[in-house]
């Protein structure tokens, strides 16, 4: 092996595996002579059969192996191949040498995935360097994809509702497309984790995917923030600076809280969605960007429009395909496999054991109201979690901070026997006049309130439901409770 003593340094870790797998001995001998010297420890093979089995059973991990072409019995393309094709190996690093190779046979290596390749004799400086790149590109691609699985995990949106499947397909028609998408939606109920998965399942995942807080951004730095700015265009500008739209050239803008953006920003917002073309603040020069925007917001955008706050223009243009994400309390199935997800993952993160959920706290869990959402059940249940045991019971739940007084239990005596006042009570005037509890008074006034709405949607639960802001479920423990039976 020829070339210069110098080396580089810091190049691979110390005490990486190196596996030579050549039939020529001097060839390994110089190798493991020049690798050893390098810090690293070197295995040697004569044969692609020997390497494959000292790959398969090593008890350390081997970093690279260096394979020759030219072997006795299998030869190295075919080695190559076998470890191209298994799941362990797919992406070990592999630098091919050979004295004899022809164009064909090099170019088929690279093909199959070879680090490198290099003719004989070796260039010592050349192998160096090679191998610690080859590792260290490596070991960054594995940390990419273990930390893009990661991701995606932390951002999987999970349900087996009616409303959840619906939601999964239409992210699945239109996230091939080219179309603008608008996500509505109470807050928590995962907008965000929609535009993220229909980012991931486009032709444009591999390019940027962008967020913008609308809402979090002061009105005056609005159109700098979206579009960018040169150095000196106003007070504090001290550099050139690109915009969220050049900034998300080729993949996806989430344009956040779109309600919040002032009217001077959505026209320039409507001018780039219409001609791909935008402009820093403080230059003449236009850029063509090509962006996919999807928008999304708590608010109802039509009634925006309608209050003049929102352009009608830009509201079309964004509501092309629009889809809203479900309310939790509409998708009460759910909860437990939430909950499930979020303990496990929980304990995952903070290296706790995995704890197991009582059958009551789900129970517990489906009557609460959830006016947070998803958000909302996650901070609940990783709070109970963090107080509980190996199992999570109901006495680890914190307080619903959204419980109405009159769902307390009454220490009356005319309720302590399950008897309930069938309407609110007058006040009396007179100060010696008897009076009703407070908690009396809130309990006929609950289920005069009741009554009343089940009379307005003639007895229609679900609508009721919906009208009062409560579950469906909890409203018929409530009727339950109160004793209300349809007139007739």
């Amino acid at each position: 092996m020829d070339g210069s003593n110098t080396s580089p340094a810091d190049l691979h870790t110390v005490a990486d595996t190196v596996l030579v797998i050549d039939d020529e001995k001097n060839i390994r001998r110089t190798l493991a002579m020049v690798l050893g010297g390098e810090g690293y420890r070197v295995l040697e093979a004569g044969t692609a059969e020997e390497g494959l089995r000292i790959l398969g059973d090593s008890d350390e991990p081997v970093a690279l192996t260096i394979l020759d072409l030219k072997l006795p019995g299998m030869d190295g393309l075919e080695a190559l191949g076998r470890l191209r094709n298994d799941d362990a190996t797919r992406d070990h690093p592999v630098i091919v040498i050979s004295g004899h190779a022809t164009a064909e046979e090099a170019v088929a290596a690279i093909r199959l995935g070879a680090s490198d390749f290099f003719e004989k004799p070796l260039n010592r400086e050349r192998v160096v360097v090679s191998v610690g790149n080859s590792i260290r590109t490596a070991r960054l691609t594995h940390t990419v994809a273990r930390m893009r699985n990661e991701l995606e995990a932390r951002f999987e949106m999970i349900g087996t509702s009616a409303s959840m499947q619906k939601l999964f397909r239409d992210i699945e028609k239109v996230a091939p497309t080219k179309a603008n998408v608008l996500v509505t939606g109470e807050s928590g109920t995962g907008k965000e984790l929609v535009c993220r998965a229909i980012h991931q399942l486009s032709p444009r995942r591999e390019a940027p995917f962008t967020k913008v807080n609308c809402a979090a951004i002061p009105r005056e730095l609005i159109e700098s923030e979206l579009f960018g700015h040169e150095k000196g265009s106003f007070t504090g500008a001290q550099a050139r600076k690109r915009g969220f739209f050049e900034q998300a050239h080729g993949g996806t803008l989430l344009l956040d809280e779109i309600a919040d953006m002032d009217l001077a920003a959505q026209a320039k917002v409507l001018r780039a969605l219409q001609s791909g073309e935008v402009s820093r603040v403080g230059s003449e020069r236009t850029l063509h960007v090509d962006v996919r925007v999807l928008a999304a917001t708590n608010r109802d955008l039509a009634k925006a429009v309608e209050a003049g706050s929102f352009r009608e223009d830009l509201f079309f243009r964004l509501d092309v395909f629009p889809i809203r994400t479900p309310a939790l309390r509409d998708r009460p199935s759910d909860i437990r496999l939430l909950a499930d997800a979020f303990v496990n993952s929980f304990c995952a993160e903070n290296g706790l054991r995995p704890k197991r959920i009582a059958a009551a706290v789900y129970d517990a869990l489906t009557l609460r109201s959830w006016p947070g959402n998803v958000r909302e059940l996650r901070n609940v249940v990783e709070r109970a979690a963090i107080l509980s045991g190996d199992e999570i019971t109901v006495a680890d739940l914190p307080e619903d901070p959204h419980t109405s007084p009159f769902d307390e239990e009454p220490e009356s005596e005319a309720t302590a026997n399950g008897q309930r006042p069938s309407r609110p009570l007058p006040l009396p005037t007179a100060p010696d006049a008897e009076r009703p509890t407070l908690r009396q008074y809130r309990e006929a006034a609950e289920r005069s309130y009741i009554v009343e709405t089940l009379r307005t949607f003639d007895w229609n639960i679900s609508r009721t439901a919906t009208a009062l802001g409560v579950e469906r479920t909890n409203l018929h423990k409530k009727i339950r409770a109160y004793g209300i039976r349809r007139d007739h």
